[in-house]
């Protein structure tokens, strides 16, 4: 099969074995990918990553022939659990220990012809649903777990600070869940200290400092960015304000599905290219440019 492949900070696409099916996992072949920041930060080192990337994606299950899923369209929940940990007994298994995650950490990932996952993390999608929508549930997922760790209240002053994929995605969440939404870049200027909660969505190891600059004393922070580079800032203004910061990653894909299916989301704006995967070198400098939103690869 065609992949993408990162390779001490290059990136080609090779041809490659297609992945064994292991016991309890499923055979998917891709119908779209997404390429997300991540995947241009772990092209820059971040986890020293090597193989293939890529973890947003929509296909179809071609095996085993007991899947419930067999020929059906499915989108997939990213992290593989041990399932046998206190975390996974929890139902955290986003946070198990001994988790692989799908083209980040130990597991190859979605610019593929084809991937495996296990049965269990597996989501059907819905048939009004588009390809197009459905690549989108996993970084919406991400959205929507803001809401599931914040208390957003009708009228809670919000900013989210980077008006590119997923910082759109949180506006609009946060919107529907009633929050008065300022949509910020760069160039955006703001009241300091305005905000009952702001979400930092820049992918910029800067970010954190504007975030703790914008929101009000006893406010929060959501901090969604990754990136190769650490970050660096005065934490003065976090224990002075007394601000609570919240790490937020992964999310339920159950409301993400239901708001595609709603057309309460609208993502298709969001879609700025969509490339043959064996253009995916070209598609990940385009990803990269500046304004650009989401760039979409097709096997």
């Amino acid at each position: 099969m065609r992949a993408l492949v990162f390779e001490s900070g290059g990136a080609a696409v090779r041809d490659l074995p297609r992945p064994a099916l292991r016991r309890g996992f499923a055979r998917v072949r891709v119908l779209l990918s997404g390429i997300c920041n991540t995947d241009l930060e772990l092209k820059r080192g971040y986890h020293g990553f090597s193989g293939i990337p890529g973890h947003e994606f929509v296909g179809v299950v071609e095996g085993p022939v007991s899947s419930p899923f067999l020929g059906r369209r499915v989108v997939g929940e990213i992290n593989l659990a041990c399932g046998r940990c206190d975390w996974c007994a929890k139902g955290l298994g986003r946070h198990c220990p001994r988790r692989t995650v799908l083209g980040i950490r130990g597991h190859p990932g979605a610019h593929a012809e084809w991937l495996t996952l296990p049965g269990v993390n597996l989501r059907a999608v819905p048939d009004d649903v588009s390809d197009e929508e459905a690549v989108f549930v996993e970084p919406l997922a991400a959205a929507c777990e803001i809401l599931d760790q914040v208390a957003v209240a009708q009228g809670t002053r919000a900013a989210v600070l980077g008006p590119g994929k997923l910082g759109r995605l949180a506006a609009a969440v946060l919107r529907l869940a009633g929050a008065d939404v300022a949509l910020l870049g760069r160039e955006s200027r703001a009241k300091a200290a305005s905000f009952d909660l702001v979400v930092e969505a820049t992918g910029s190891p800067a970010g954190i400092a504007r975030a703790l600059a914008l929101v009000r004393p006893r406010g929060t922070v959501v901090w969604k960015s990754t990136h190769n580079a650490p970050a660096r800032f005065d934490a003065a203004p976090l224990v002075v304000n007394e601000v609570t910061v919240v790490g937020s990653r992964c999310g339920r894909f159950e409301p993400a599905l239901e708001l595609l299916k709603s057309r309460r989301v609208d993502v298709r704006p969001l879609v700025s290219g969509i490339f043959p995967l064996g253009n995916a070198v070209r598609a990940l400098r385009e990803a990269g440019r500046s304004g650009v939103l989401k760039i979409l690869l097709r096997p």
